[in-house]
């Protein structure tokens, strides 16, 4: 990956801060400036438009995930390739706050001009937990219905985890986990 320049670093936090402070429609390329401590030229120079700069945020973001998803599910497997996941989401959202609250602002949106890119980069995430829920589920389950389940487990593991850092901050980490794997065990269904 080419290492950026700390103007382009720092535009980039303050679009960041400020995106997940008023959203990207309610922020302004002038803020991003004033935030980053550059010049307003800077920020064009690095970034064509306010939609450049939040879809690379997005889209870099989004990888991220993908790729920390991936290397969860590689390192063990069965129903731990599962908790793994969850448990390295959980960090990345814990480690990355505000991009967690503007991607679960922004994952659903299909009116910006970076929701292909998202698509593709969400669907990627989606398939690291659909590839951990193969040997999970009944054989012949469609890939559509894998894609489902693994969006409902990333879901509830995204909601999950802002909700933990937005109004319980001080619960561990592993608590937030078991009761998102929880959900998925079939518990909430058996008779006490």
């Amino acid at each position: 990956m080419p290492r950026i320049s700390a103007t382009k670093q720092a535009i980039l936090s303050a679009a960041l801060e400020l995106g997940a402070l008023h959203g990207i429609s309610g922020t302004t390329m002038d803020e991003v400036a004033e935030r980053a401590g550059v010049a307003k030229g800077s920020v064009y120079y690095n970034f064509a438009s306010k939609d450049q700069l939040f879809g690379e945020l997005l889209t870099t973001g989004v990888g991220t995930l993908s790729d920390t998803l991936r290397e969860a599910r590689l390192a063990t497997d069965g129903f731990g390739r599962i908790e793994g996941m969850v448990n390295a989401m959980l960090t990345l959202i814990a480690d990355n706050r505000a991009l967690a609250k503007l991607m679960a602002a922004e994952i659903f949106r299909t009116d910006r001009v970076w929701q292909e890119s998202m698509f593709t980069l969400r669907r990627e995430a989606l398939s690291e937990f659909a590839a951990a829920l193969g040997p999970l589920v009944p054989p012949g389950t469609s890939t559509d219905a894998r894609l489902l389940m693994a969006s409902s487990v990333f879901g509830a593991t995204l909601m999950g985890g802002l909700e933990w850092l937005l109004f319980s901050p001080d619960k561990p980490a592993a608590d937030v986990a078991d009761a998102v794997l929880f959900t998925f065990s079939g518990k909430l269904a058996a008779p006490a």
